[in-house]
C-alpha cells in the first residue's frame, strides 16, 4: 500500500516504529534535570503558579496504588496485596500530603476544578474509605462551579456502593479498564472481567446519574489478532460508552518485569500491530465516535470532543482533559505534579512515602524546573498533541535539526506546512509521537543508549 506521497506505508511503519515518548510532559521524565531541581524551588513554583491562576482552580490527581492481583501488561506503579488494612493508613498519608500543599499555597480553602482517582485500582478501597478521603480533601477546599470529578474502576470489583458514594461526593465520570474481552488475551495478561461485569457497572452508573463513561482498550497485547480486536471493539460499541481510549500497548519488560510472563513472539508488531489499530479505529469511527488528539475517541456531544473542537483540549499526566489548569497537584506514591514551569514526582514505595510524610517532608524525590527553551518546545508539543497543529510563530524553529526532520515529514506526507502553521495530516496521526520527537531537543541531545520508551507503533 502506498501513501499519497508515493512512499510505501510499510516503509513509514518501519522507519517510525522506534522507541518514543507518549508526551504527557516535556521534558519527558528521563530527561529531567534533577541536579538543578530543589524541593524549595518546586514549592516556590507551586505557590507562584497558583497565585497567578487561583481563579481557574487546581487539578488534583490522587494515586491509589493497591491491586489484589497483577495484570502483567500494566505499566503503572502498583502494590499487589489482598490486605485491605493498608487502606486507612494510606488515606491518612494522602490527607497529610494535601495539608502540606495547602500550607504552600497559603490558602485556607483553595479552589478545586478537577479531581481524578487513578491507580492501581481505586475501587480496591472500600466505599466508606474513599468517602473519608474525598471528604478530607474537600474539607480544606472550595469546589469550582464547573468542577469535573472522575475515577478509574475495575469492572470486576466496582460495586453499586462505590458508584453511589462517589456520586454523592460529586463524581460524574468513570473510566473502565476493559483492555480486551478475549478470554485467551485476558488469561495471558492475568486480567479477568467479562462483559456481564461491565454491563452491570454501566447500568448501575447510568441509573445513579453518571454522565460520562470511558472505556480503556489496548491494541498490541499478547495473543491479539484482527479477529479478537474486532470482537472486542464490537462488544464495546454495543455497551455504548461516551468515550473510548484506544491505546498502544507499551512493552517495557526491563522496567516492568511482570511483562516477562510472555515473550515478544506473543506480541503483534510493526504492520501487524498497526493493522489492529487501523481496524479498531475504523470500527470506532463508523459507530459515530470522533477522533480526539492521540488514541482518544468521543461522541460529538461529549465534553472532550467539544474541547477539541474549541481548541482548549489539554494533555497532562492524567491523559487528555477538557480543561487546562496551570497547577496540577499529584498526591500519593509516584504521582507527578505540574506547575507549568516545573514538574515534581513523589517517591514510588509506599513505606518511604509514609515515612517522609511522618517526618514532615514533602515526599518529592525528583523533578525539573523548565528553562525558556523547554517552555517553547513544550508549547509546540502540547499544541501538536491537542490541536494537531502548531504555529511557527510560537518560537524556536530556526533550529536546523527540527527543520530538517520536519522537511522529511512534509516529503512523506506526515505533516504539511501552511503559511505559519505545521499541521498533522490524516496519515500523520498514526505517527504523532514521531512528529513530536522532531521537536524534542533534549531527547536528540541525549547520549543514552538505554531504551527508555515503548515503540511508537
Amino acid at each position: 500500500m502506498k501513501t499519497n506521497s508515493g512512499i510505501a506505508l510499510q516503509e513509514l511503519v518501519r522507519k517510525y516504529n522506534v522507541a518514543a515518548p507518549r508526551y504527557t510532559s516535556y521534558p519527558t521524565v528521563p530527561f529531567w534535570d534533577n541536579e538543578q531541581f530543589s524541593v524549595q524551588g518546586w514549592k516556590q513554583s507551586v505557590y507562584h503558579t497558583y497565585q497567578k491562576s487561583k481563579d481557574s482552580g487546581i487539578s488534583l490527581y490522587i494515586h491509589l496504588p493497591f491491586c489484589e492481583s497483577l495484570c502483567t501488561y500494566c505499566g503503572c506503579n502498583t502494590r499487589i496485596t489482598k490486605n485491605h488494612k493498608v487502606e486507612l493508613p494510606y488515606i491518612d498519608s494522602l490527607l497529610k500530603e494535601w495539608g502540606m500543599y495547602t500550607a504552600i499555597l497559603k490558602e485556607g480553602a483553595p479552589l478545586i476544578s478537577e479531581i481524578h482517582l487513578g491507580g492501581g485500582t481505586p475501587t480496591f478501597f472500600a466505599p466508606e474509605h474513599l468517602a473519608k478521603l474525598i471528604k478530607g480533601i474537600l474539607a480544606h477546599a472550595q469546589i469550582a462551579d464547573d468542577a469535573s470529578f472522575s475515577f478509574e474502576a475495575h469492572p470486576g470489583n466496582t460495586t453499586y456502593e462505590h458508584l453511589d458514594v462517589l456520586y454523592q461526593l460529586g463524581f460524574r465520570r468513570l473510566s473502565l479498564g476493559i483492555q480486551d474481552f478475549d478470554t485467551l488475551v485476558q488469561f495471558t495478561i492475568n486480567r479477568r472481567q467479562d462483559v456481564a461485569d461491565v454491563r452491570r457497572v454501566m447500568q448501575e452508573a447510568r441509573s445513579i446519574g453518571y454522565t460520562s463513561i470511558n472505556f480503556d482498550l489496548i491494541y498490541g497485547l499478547p495473543k491479539q489478532n484482527l479477529k479478537t480486536i474486532t470482537e472486542t471493539i464490537n462488544e464495546s460499541l454495543i455497551l455504548n460508552p461516551d468515550r473510548i481510549s484506544f491505546y498502544s500497548y507499551a512493552h517495557v519488560p526491563w522496567i516492568k518485569p511482570g511483562q516477562r510472563h510472555y515473550t515478544e513472539l506473543d506480541l503483534p508488531q510493526g504492520e501487524e500491530k498497526l493493522a489492529l489499530y487501523t481496524r479498531g479505529k475504523k470500527l470506532i469511527q463508523e459507530a459515530g465516535y470522533l477522533d480526539v488528539g492521540m488514541d482518544h475517541f468521543a461522541k460529538p456531544d461529549d465534553e472532550l470532543f467539544i474541547a477539541f473542537q474549541e481548541k482548549r483540549l489539554h494533555r497532562n499526566f492524567m491523559g487528555y482533559a477538557d480543561r487546562y489548569r496551570p497547577l496540577l497537584i499529584g498526591l500519593g506514591v509516584s504521582s507527578i505534579s505540574d506547575s507549568w514551569n516545573g514538574f515534581a514526582q513523589n517517591v514510588k514505595r509506599v513505606e518511604e512515602y509514609q515515612q517522609m510524610l511522618d517526618q514532615g517532608q514533602l515526599p518529592v524525590v525528583k523533578g525539573h524546573l523548565l528553562d525558556a527553551e523547554d517552555v517553547i518546545i513544550r508549547r509546540h508539543i502540547l499544541d501538536l498533541m491537542c490541536k494537531g497543529e502548531t504555529k511557527l510563530t510560537n518560537g524556536f524553529l530556526g533550529n536546523e535539526t527540527i527543520l530538517e526532520k520536519l522537511q522529511e515529514m512534509v516529503d512523506e506526507g506526515v505533516v504539511r506546512i501552511e503559511v505559519d502553521q505545521i499541521i498533522i495530516t490524516s496519515l500523520g496521526k498514526s505517527f504523532l509521537r514521531n512528529v513530536c520527537m522532531a521537536f524534542d531537543l533534549r531527547l536528540q541531545k541525549s547520549k543514552s543508549e538505554m531504551q527508555l520508551f515503548s515503540q511508537a507503533i
